[in-house]
């Protein structure tokens, strides 16, 4: 395929204009922010809610059946990644990779993108996994990584707003409810990345760039990396398309897939992209130009790996929250490895070169902190994180002293939001739990949302939302 990444004149100057005017864009992302804490100022948002009885419930849409991906809301939409399963359009039937995007209002369905699948199937592409990229939006472009392996830049319209934004005439099945490309890239065509299983990350933009791990991995077989010079961080023009830089640093020590994704923050005035490695090492990078700043094993020196998870070296599929200098990041597995010992680290971001030795702030693991795949929440001195073994945990910020811990009882996928003095938490048996936020373990309620809950809520004027496997609600007291 070819590199689609041409905009019209036009849209190139007025984006100068806005630039030049200091017009701030409205953003949503995962993580909140680019530093991706899930912390939010929201107030008064609900703590009981019945979604067999509607109580309590604003509104609530039908998703595909499996989804991994937001909800993300901005500009009076709610946008979540899932599968086909619950075709909106009757011309496109089968396994596609689908974004929906819904009216904020009352959950009307606006439009989708609907991705085929690639022909390798589940080494590249796995069946029924829909769209896993929660989407980076800026102003009225969103940005996500399709199950094809291709960054997407699309008109958060569609095409309800009549035009066709991008410089495509023959867009894939148009229609008033499909998707209008702004620009396309095809990782896999264009830097020989191979996706092990699927492409994955939620890519987040900052200084004009859009910062995407690529999830290159092994094969099939789990015993080569067919691409190994393929780079893992690249950072795109968010404009444009264009490819600004590519770095290849976990290499041929990739130990499986690369699912996690970048986070953007300022440390002592210094900008700084983190980048999970799929060698179970961060990278702190220059944002312009993707040279090293520090590097960090998050893996003790006599951790061995092993196929199907029987090993002691972990990687990262959670995410890296910047935080007062520094960096905070959980370690696990493939769900599909079981459960095992993990790692939870707090890094001084300020060193230069391999900071391993010199600069852990803290640890928390071993044998009192399982695999996780979730990132953690921090606030008022406290960290919130949880395992995929189910616990959740209240930590002291600067020490990863335990507060407290909570059970419950089954797989967690998601990761903890914290808003209004809550933490809200759900789970693979679909419980949505709702902890007090502080230093006291308190229960506030629990309440079961009819489906696996492997998405994180978000909350906005009041109104919290939460996808499960298959239905995307709104709720409000």
């Amino acid at each position: 395929m070819r590199l689609k990444q041409i905009l019209s004149g036009c849209m190139m100057a007025v984006g100068v204009l806005m630039a030049s005017k200091g017009v701030a864009q409205e953003t949503a992302m995962w993580g909140i922010t680019p530093s991706r804490n899930l912390v939010s100022d929201e107030k008064n948002l609900p703590t009981k809610w019945d979604v067999e009885t509607g109580e309590n419930i604003k509104w609530k849409a039908n998703l595909g059946a499996q989804s991994y991906a937001g909800p993300v809301v901005i500009g009076r939409k709610v946008f979540m990644g899932t599968n086909n399963q619950n075709a909106r359009n009757e011309k496109i039937q089968g396994d596609r990779g689908v974004m929906m995007a819904f009216q904020e209002a009352d959950g009307q369905f606006l439009w989708q993108a609907a991705h085929p699948k690639l022909p390798a199937g589940r080494v590249n592409d796995w069946p029924q996994q829909g769209i896993c990229s929660t989407p980076y939006i800026e102003g009225d472009r969103m940005y996500y990584i399709s199950n094809q392996g291709r960054i997407v830049c699309a008109d958060t319209e569609g095409f309800r707003d009549g035009e066709n934004d991008g410089p495509y005439v023959d867009e894939q099945e148009t229609s008033e409810i499909g998707l209008d490309i702004v620009w396309e890239y095809d990782m896999m065509e264009e830097l020989d990345v191979f996706p092990h299983n699927l492409a994955t990350c939620s890519p987040v933009g900052a200084e004009g760039l859009l910062f995407v791990i690529t999830s290159n991995g092994v094969d099939e077989g789990h015993v080569a990396i067919p691409s190994p010079l393929a780079p893992s961080f690249i950072a795109m023009d968010l404009k444009t398309g264009a490819l600004v830089w590519e770095k290849d640093y976990p290499g041929e020590r990739i130990l499986h897939g690369q699912w996690s994704n970048p986070s953007y923050g300022v440390v002592n005035g210094t900008p700084q992209v983190i980048c999970p490695g799929g060698d179970g090492w961060v990278y702190a990078l220059n944002p312009k130009n993707g040279d090293l700043i520090w590097k960090f094993d998050g893996n003790p020196k006599d951790s061995v790996w092993q196929l199907g998870g029987r090993g002691t070296r972990n990687a990262f599929i959670s995410t890296p929250v910047v935080y007062d200098n520094k960096v905070f990041i959980g370690m696990g597995q493939d769900p599909e490895h079981g459960e095992g010992i993990g790692h939870l680290w707090a890094i001084d971001a300020t060193g230069k070169g391999d900071v391993t030795k010199t600069h852990e702030v803290w640890h928390f693991g071993d044998e009192t902190f399982n695999r996780t795949i979730s990132t953690v929440s921090i606030s008022d001195g406290l960290l919130y994180a949880d395992d995929l073994s189910g616990f959740v945990y209240c930590l002291d910020l600067k020490t990863g002293k335990q507060h407290w811990r909570y059970d419950t009882f089954a797989a967690i996928w998601g990761s903890p939001f914290v808003a209004d003095g809550k933490v809200y938490i759900g789970d693979e048996d679909g419980d949505m739990a709702i902890l007090q936020a502080g230093t006291e373990m308190k229960l506030i309620n629990e309440i079961n949302m009819g489906s696996s809950v492997y998405t994180t809520p978000v909350a906005k004027d009041g109104v919290l939302y939460i996808g499960t496997r298959n239905i995307l609600y709104a709720i409000k007291e």
